[in-house]
């Protein structure tokens, strides 16, 4: 990366800090200027950044800022609330997710001709996740029911841990006539090793953290750097054993949250036993760092060379893929539910692609499977309308729902959306958003 590429990104992140307040009301989102900065300074404007010479780097700043929003994430939700009877986030989860996955391969057949079956099945993988990020707006606006934004934040915290098994397995089936390990080869390192991986670290260094505090033994700056280093360990660990580091970092996050949860609830709740939330304060910042100035790089050297060999094909996929196969899984997962057809619409509208697809597309590419140049240029478009579309509608959208929900709820006290904040997760939001 160049230096004065360098420099003009810690400008950005000066400028950004400096006006946050002021923009979080705007349709100027922190993805949205991040992204705008970046095409400014790609190949498309100054060209301090470009892809023959900072994809590497880029995919490294990626790659760092999922592990953190992977593992915080994980750590943030209590997966008790997950079982509640017609809880928002089980059914976006459970049906929602994987019907996304399967209307995405559908459509993905007309439209982008020349992928193979499970290039195809990749791009619809890769595009289901969803990413706070790109609507915080909507996410966090307290005139929007509790029960909306709750839902949307554990959705998001989830979707992009329960997709990387079937990315992971759709890459191997991709790539196996390509000489790389076969399906069976990847379940049993990247799904099981990875996942036991994950879970010894994530209740180890809960472990390890408790007993720490309780004993007085650690500062509070060393717990957070304590913490910090229990999602890199398991990503080394199982990267080392071929597996998937990614899914080593979410299971440590919910074996994290989970063993913490458990030791401060409770008749035997130790007075002493960390927060959570407070314990992975400093890897939430941190990711939120890492993950703006991704978008920067993202817009700089992934889409402006995407833009310059544009195809209607990826335009119309990307469209679809934000509008049809997001909203019509969503409606489905929630018939029955009680809610009104306007918090329908807002809970299918605002599914953002983000950073877990930017990701798991450079991995794809990576792969060098026949069909790399359309797949990339697919997830790159894709990320880049979201950015765009999701973040200049969160704050008009999120104010005209709030301002629907008021009206409705002076003539309709039971309704379904006016549910007790109690039921969602305090936390449960997501933060992975500027």
């Amino acid at each position: 990366m160049s230096q004065w590429g360098v420099v003009v990104g810690g400008g950005v992140v000066v400028a950004y800090g400096a006006l946050s307040r002021r923009l979080s009301t705007t349709v100027l989102s922190g993805p949205l200027v991040f992204v705008a900065c970046g095409l400014a300074i790609g190949p498309l404007g100054l060209d301090l950044l470009n892809a023959h010479r900072d994809l590497e780097v880029t995919r490294t700043l990626l790659e760092s800022a999922l592990i953190l929003v992977l593992f915080t994430d994980a750590a943030a939700i209590r997966l008790g609330d997950l079982r509640k009877e017609e809880f928002l986030p089980l059914r976006l989860l459970a049906f929602g997710l994987p019907v996304t996955m399967a209307l995405g391969w559908l459509i993905a057949w007309p439209l982008l001709p020349g992928l193979s079956v499970w290039e195809l099945a990749l791009v619809a993988i890769i595009l289901a996740p969803t990413d706070a990020a790109l609507g915080q707006q909507a996410f966090s606006n307290e005139r929007v029911p509790a029960l909306v934004r709750g839902g949307l934040g554990v959705e998001s915290g989830l979707n992009d841990g329960l997709a990387l098994p079937f990315f992971v397995l759709a890459l191997a089936a991709a790539g196996e006539s390509e000489g790389h390990p076969g399906v069976v080869v990847t379940f049993l390192r990247a799904l099981l090793l990875s996942s036991a991986i994950g879970l010894a670290a994530g209740w180890a260094g809960a472990g390890v953290l408790r007993r720490s505090a309780a004993r007085d033994w650690s500062t509070g700056d060393w717990r957070q750097f304590l913490t910090l280093a229990i999602p890199v360990i398991a990503y080394a660990v199982c990267v080392a054993a071929e597996g998937s580091g990614f899914i080593g970092a979410w299971v440590a996050g919910l074996a994290f949250g989970s063993r913490l949860r458990g030791a401060s609830s409770g008749p035997n709740a130790r007075s002493h036993t960390p927060d959570p939330a407070q314990s992975t304060a400093f890897s939430q910042q941190l990711g939120l760092l890492l993950a703006s100035v991704s978008f920067l790089a993202f817009g700089a050297v992934i889409l402006a060379p995407t833009l310059q060999h544009l195809t209607w094909r990826m335009v119309v996929y990307a469209l679809i893929s934000l509008t049809v196969i997001r909203m019509l899984p969503v409606a489905l997962a929630l018939a029955g539910s009680g809610l009104r057809k306007a918090s329908v619409a807002y809970i299918g509208w605002f599914g953002p692609r983000g950073l877990a697809s930017l990701v798991f597309g450079l991995i794809a590419v990576e792969e060098h499977l026949p069909g790399t140049t359309q797949l990339s240029g697919v997830i790159a478009i894709t990320v880049g309308l979201s950015v765009l579309l999701h973040g200049a509608t969160a704050p008009i959208l999120g104010n005209r729902y709030g301002g629907w929900f008021a009206r409705t709820l002076r003539t309709e006290p039971g309704l379904r959306e006016n549910a007790l904040a109690a039921d969602i997760a305090p936390g449960a939001q997501s933060t992975q958003g500027p």
